[in-house]
């Protein structure tokens, strides 16, 4: 079992050879516009895409908390849209969206998407912006979901 590998940078431009998979937590209500989000935009409209499609259509589909979409934006590169948390953060929200057994089971399901691509796995921390989280909480979760199972795992500190 490898340690989680914590760098200062951006999580958009993942270091190391071959195959990645840039992990983020979305939202289920299908917004997508502030966080970690809009870097991802701008570097590619796929994964913005892919999410309100997969949003939109959801009665046909598996969208929901812990369900994991992932979307290929280059020859080795993916990126893997993760629902775990419940709504946004409003003036009339009671605690943080964030839903840590959501974030278990897409991680669950990330780690074999991840083995079975050969990939290892880059992110912010995940949760712990504008879904309020505590990444004491989702760091265990990383581990045992992805670390433990040999999937190699950098998290981005920015700046």
């Amino acid at each position: 079992m490898s340690a989680i590998a914590y760098v200062r940078g951006d999580a958009t431009t993942p270091r190391g050879k071959g195959v990645k998979v840039i992990a983020h937590v979305c939202n289920d209500l299908g917004g997508w516009g502030k966080g970690f989000v809009l870097a991802l935009s701008r570097r590619w409209p796929e994964p913005e895409a892919a999410y309100r499609r997969w949003h939109r259509e959801r009665a046909g589909n598996d969208f929901g908390l812990g369900a994991v979409q992932l979307v290929q934006v280059g020859p080795y590169l993916w990126v893997a849209n993760l629902i775990g948390q419940r709504g946004i953060r409003t003036s009339r929200s009671s605690g943080p969206p964030v839903r840590y057994e959501a974030i278990d089971a897409a991680l669950a399901a990330l780690g074999g998407h991840a083995r079975d691509l050969g990939a290892s796995v880059h992110m912010p921390r995940i949760g712990c912006g504008l879904a309020g989280g505590r990444w004491e909480s989702v760091e265990p979760l990383v581990t045992a979901r992805l670390t433990a199972r040999g999937v190699p795992v950098t998290v981005y500190d920015h700046g």
